[in-house]
C-alpha cells in the first residue's frame, strides 16, 4: 500500500454534522437566482442530474452552459466553521500512518481547504484531488479514478479507498484499490463484496492498515 485516498464530506467528518445541507441551500439557490431555473422544477431536475450524471454540476453544465468554476465558488461559500471543530485523534491517526495521505472528492480544493482548516488537519495530507481531476466528472466515474492513478503513478492495487459512499467504492474496487466504508453501524449492516472492511470513523483506521501490513 503507498496512498490512502480519503473522501472528505461525511467522511472526514461524520455525516451528523450536516455540512451539506449548507451547500444544499445554496445549490438551490445557484439554479434558481443564477440560471434562472423555475423553483418548482429544482428538486425534479436535481434528482435527474444526479441519477444520470452523479452529480448536479455536470447537469448543469450539459444542459444550460453555466460556468462550472463560478458554480464551484457559489454552492462552497458556506460557514464551515458553524458545522465542524477541530477532531484531535483523526489528526493523530494521520499523523502516525507510514502511508501516504490524499484528499478524493466531488467537492472542490477551496472546500477541502475550508474543511481541513475547521477540522485542525493542516498540512497532513500530500495532495488534493477534487471535482477538476476528470473535468468536473464527479465519482463514481470511472475517469476521476484513473486521473488520480495517472497523476500518483501507481496501480489501484497500491491504493486504499476510505469513503461514505459504496457506490464510489465499487468503482475503486473495479481499480483493484482496498475499499473501507466508514459510516454508523446502521449505515454499514448491508453487505457489499466490493467493501473490504467498515469502520464507525475514520480515526480507527491505523489498526486496520497495520493488519493489512502484516504488522498487528
Amino acid at each position: 500500500m503507498q496512498a490512502i485516498l480519503f473522501d472528505l464530506d461525511n467522511t472526514l467528518y461524520p455525516p451528523e454534522r450536516d455540512l451539506f445541507s449548507l451547500i444544499d441551500v445554496r445549490i438551490n439557490r445557484y439554479m434558481e437566482e443564477v440560471v434562472a431555473i423555475d423553483p418548482q422544477q429544482v428538486d425534479g431536475l436535481r434528482r435527474r442530474y444526479w441519477q444520470d450524471y452523479g452529480a448536479t454540476l455536470q447537469g448543469l453544465i450539459r444542459h444550460h452552459g453555466i460556468n462550472p468554476e463560478d458554480y464551484l465558488d457559489y454552492v462552497h461559500a458556506v460557514d464551515v466553521g458553524s458545522r465542524l471543530a477541530p477532531d484531535v485523534a483523526l489528526r493523530a491517526c494521520i499523523e502516525e500512518l507510514e502511508i501516504p495521505s490524499y484528499v478524493f472528492t466531488n467537492g472542490s480544493l477551496c472546500h477541502v481547504e475550508r474543511v481541513v482548516k475547521a477540522l485542525g488537519l493542516e498540512g497532513l495530507f500530500v495532495d488534493v484531488f477534487d471535482i477538476r481531476i476528470a473535468n468536473y466528472q464527479p465519482k463514481p466515474n470511472p475517469d476521476p479514478y484513473r486521473g488520480v492513478l495517472d497523476k500518483l503513478r501507481l496501480a489501484g492495487e497500491a491504493c486504499v479507498m476510505v469513503e461514505d459512499q459504496p457506490q464510489n467504492l465499487q468503482t475503486a474496487k473495479k481499480f483493484g484499490m482496498k475499499t473501507v466504508l466508514v459510516g454508523p453501524p446502521e449505515a454499514r449492516q448491508k453487505q457489499h463484496s466490493f467493501v473490504d472492511a467498515h469502520l464507525a470513523r475514520p480515526a480507527e483506521i491505523g489498526p486496520l492498515l497495520r493488519c493489512w501490513q502484516g504488522l498487528a
